[in-house]
């Protein structure tokens, strides 16, 4: 039979401190190996916005802040490295800050949202800079047709804060539902560049954002304190699957805008920016009637911006971005016009794809899609106003309609006239017998090729829009 006798406390004791002593170097090493992997996967740069975020967001959701209108809030830009991130070789870096929609649906319709809302609040920015409040930055500046960015220059190796205001509510780009509106959430995101070869601030070293909703101006208080009194009615079990509410919030990691670094190129000149296109005619309303500024060329398809063989690797980059191909500006970072050129259907099929390859293809071959309907319009003229005329015939102006509709109609008059097609009431067609028919599209579809009207409007007293005759 065999026994099993017992250890004295005193050989466990002195067997676990000789393990200890034993493995001492190894864990040393691997502590130090763990500690300097994890340094090594934190970013370089760490910006916190001066806000609460709400204890009504679950643990797996992202964090969500609500903001006032119009309120100053602080982003403190923090570089955690400090002089040791030897990868920033300017003095320097830019960052630029912009309100986003968070919502995937809305980023694809950003375009015409921005530029009602820009109709709807002229003069008006939807983000601006609190200068006076600002710490360690440089150079603020806010692009004229960027209403919701703006940029600075700052020294990483000193901290900064920039104060931002957010002049747009959530529920300004939401429709009307039975009941009350439901605010849309937006993305602040900050996108931060060192300078390249050229001196340009290019080569972009980080980016993060956050979600929020801006509400008017007392209502983020209102709305976290009600947030907070929601939770507080719950079971402790029930509150461990919320967050808990910080002070402040920390934006995340993110990919760099797509559009970022065509803002950079841009952001110092007078180029307008891609999202509003300046019309090729410029006309102002008057009482009643208008008349294009005689500078202007005629309205045609836009078959401009070719890609020419002569194209550097900067404009290369420039026209991807401008055409919507900013996912595969690092896979042709190398590539000049002359080399994209070169590709053939089936190359740029197999690079990018089947839809992002033909369309790539087409873009760069200039190939335009052709009007079905061409008509010529003629603004009627006003008195005092210099005759539009040449060789003492009236000049016309063409518009090319893809679609035979209306709505095809309304734009290209709206372009012509430098407005949204929103603020054009109603369009009718007066008949030589002096009746106003109102314009559908079983009319537009019936419109003779190349047909010619004289242009008249009237204003709308009701909709603060306009009424265009067509004669």
């Amino acid at each position: 039979m065999l026994f099993c006798h017992s250890q004295p406390e005193s050989y466990h004791q002195h067997s676990a401190s000789y393990i200890r002593e034993a493995l001492a170097p190894f864990l040393k090493n691997e502590e130090a190996r763990l500690m300097a992997e994890i340094d090594a996967k934190r970013t370089p740069f760490q910006y916190i916005l001066s806000a609460a975020t709400s204890p009504a967001v679950k643990q797996q959701e992202e964090s969500l802040t609500y903001l006032n209108q119009g309120q100053s809030y602080e982003i403190r830009m923090l570089n955690r490295k400090l002089v040791e991130y030897t990868d920033i070789s300017s003095k320097y870096v830019k960052s630029i800050v912009r309100v986003v929609f968070h919502d995937r649906r809305l980023q694809y319709m950003e375009h015409q949202q921005l530029e009602g809302w820009r109709w709807n609040r002229p003069g008006d920015r939807i983000l601006d800079i609190d200068i006076p409040l600002s710490v360690g930055i440089m150079e603020p500046r806010s692009h004229p047709l960027h209403l919701n960015t703006i940029e600075f220059l700052w020294d990483p190796e000193k901290n900064a804060s920039v104060f931002i205001q957010v002049n747009c509510i959530s529920t300004e780009f939401t429709p009307r539902k039975h009941g009350g509106e439901k605010g849309v959430p937006f993305r602040i995101q900050v996108d931060t560049f060192t300078t390249n070869e050229h001196g340009e601030y290019m080569e972009n070293v980080h980016s993060s954002s956050c979600q929020v909703k801006v509400f008017k101006p007392k209502g983020a208080d209102r709305k976290l304190k009600t947030d907070r009194e929601k939770i507080d009615k719950k079971t402790p079990q029930e509150r461990e699957k919320y967050q808990l509410s910080h002070d402040t919030t920390v934006l995340k990691e993110c990919s760099p805008w797509p559009d970022a670094l065509n803002f950079t190129s841009h952001s110092s000149s007078s180029t307008p920016s891609p999202v509003y296109h300046n019309s090729p005619t410029s006309c102002s309303f008057t009482d009643g009637n208008c008349s294009p500024n005689q500078q202007g060329e005629l309205l045609i398809p836009g078959c401009s911006d070719h890609l020419l063989p002569s194209s550097s690797l900067h404009d290369t980059q420039q026209w991807l971005h401008h055409h919507r191909f900013s996912p595969f500006s690092r896979l042709f970072s190398s590539f000049s016009g002359a080399d994209l050129l070169r590709m053939s259907k089936e190359d740029l099929i197999q690079i990018c794809g089947p839809a992002d390859g033909i369309r790539l293809f087409n873009t760069m071959k200039g190939r335009c899609i052709q009007p079905r309907l061409t008509i010529y319009v003629c603004q009627q003229q006003v008195r005092n106003q210099p005759p539009n005329k040449l060789g003492g015939r009236d000049v016309y102006h063409a518009l090319y309609l893809e679609e035979l509709t209306l709505l095809d109609l309304s734009e290209k008059l709206a372009l012509l006239y430098s407005i949204t097609p929103q603020q054009i009431t109603n369009i009718y067609r007066q008949k030589s017998t002096g009746i106003h028919v109102l314009v559908s599209d079983e009319m537009v579809q019936n419109f003779q090729e190349e047909t010619s009207f004289i242009l008249s409007t009237i204003r709308d007293g009701t909709t603060d829009g306009y009424h265009i005759v067509l004669k």
